[in-house]
């Protein structure tokens, strides 16, 4: 795909299949785990279509305070739902703006550098060990579902240009299967939303999240140790 505007234009078309429902603060979340990831594999952006969208939306809502695009159109709607189509609706006449001024740039948002070479990416280490000790940095307030979007965004920009999965990557995929079987879920929810079912709050769940992931660390440690004895 290598192109944000069409993958917004899918989710905007598919919002369940990408972050479960329409919510902007999800979608956020999902495109900024999207991009960074792409910028750690050093892809660089090109023609970035939300470049100025942030200015645009100060401007059009006419306020001198520091607010993201996201806070001010959550200011405007009634719900997360009203926020996530708001925004589509909003980027569209941007992106017209933007054009009708001659100052349309490019769709695509990435280049490969000829002297790419894909990172060895530790998901636990480098981005769960981060989070789980300053969360508020990196998710804006301690919440599984944004730990959730960020890491799913993650995952799709690193299929999408075709990175393989390393080790750690592969031993995450296996936590959704193993929160479904400790819980004994069958319903095809989320291992996020499984979670926050059997928590308090999105706080709580998130530190649960962190013990749980770590017991199914040791438990797949002990795994290796039995067969390796046997």
């Amino acid at each position: 795909m290598n192109n944000l505007s069409r993958l917004l234009q899918e989710i905007k078309d598919n919002p369940v299949i990408y972050i479960d429902k329409p919510s902007i603060t999800c979608l956020d979340f999902f495109v900024g785990g999207y991009l960074s990831q792409l910028s750690n594999l050093g892809l660089t952006p090109e023609g970035y279509p939300m470049e100025g969208f942030n200015e645009w939306m100060q401007e059009r809502a006419k306020t001198n305070i520091t607010q993201s695009w996201l806070e001010i159109i959550l200011f405007l709607s009634s719900s997360e739902k009203d926020a996530f189509y708001m925004f589509f609706e909003l980027f569209e006449k941007f992106i017209k703006q933007k054009n009708n001024s001659k100052r349309q740039e490019s769709e695509d948002i990435l280049r490969l550098r000829q002297d790419l070479m894909f990172p060895r990416f530790d998901i636990y280490k480098e981005i769960l060990g981060a989070i789980k000790k300053r969360p508020g940095m990196y998710l804006g307030t301690s919440s599984i579902t944004r730990l959730d979007m960020l890491l799913r965004g993650y995952s799709f920009a690193r299929r999408e240009v075709g990175v393989p999965p390393t080790e750690p990557e592969r031993e995450f995929e296996g936590f959704q299967s193993w929160v479904q079987e400790k819980y004994g879920i069958n319903s095809g929810q989320s291992w996020s939303k499984i979670i926050l079912f059997y928590s308090v709050d999105e706080d709580e769940a998130l530190q649960k999240f962190f013990e749980l992931f770590e017991e199914y660390l040791n438990r797949n440690k002990s795994l290796e140790v039995d067969e390796k004895s046997g």
